[in-house]
């Protein structure tokens, strides 16, 4: 299994980024999907999350209604639109594939938001 993260970049506070999750090695349709971020000298915290049923999503406080999830199961890609991107927002973004029994994480994708 394998979950390639991408699309991070430096941004200035107040702009928009995408930032994407091309899963490989797993029937992508039947796992929820979630992203997770990590800044420095932090744990791990989680982001949002979407179901296998598309439509029903999840998000952190601090993320909410400034970020969108969102998942194209036949290009077995999930997604994170970031608007609105705070310097607290930097963080190292990891994307998640869960189902029973099973728990996959990919690669991050660094995203810095500084002026």
């Amino acid at each position: 299994v394998q979950l390639q993260a991408s699309g991070g970049g430096l941004v200035q506070p107040g702009d928009s980024l995408r930032v994407s999750c091309a899963a490989s090695g797993l029937t992508f349709s039947t796992y929820a999907m979630g992203w997770f971020r990590q800044a420095p000298g932090k744990e791990r915290e989680f982001v949002a999350v979407i179901s296998w049923v598309p439509g029903s999503t999840y998000y952190a406080d601090s993320v909410k209604d400034r970020f969108t999830i969102s998942r194209d199961n036949a290009k077995n890609t999930l997604y994170l639109q970031m608007n609105s991107l705070k310097p607290e927002d930097t963080a190292v973004y990891y994307c998640n594939a869960i189902r029973s029994g099973y728990d996959y994480w990919g690669m991050g994708t660094q995203v810095t938001v500084s002026s």
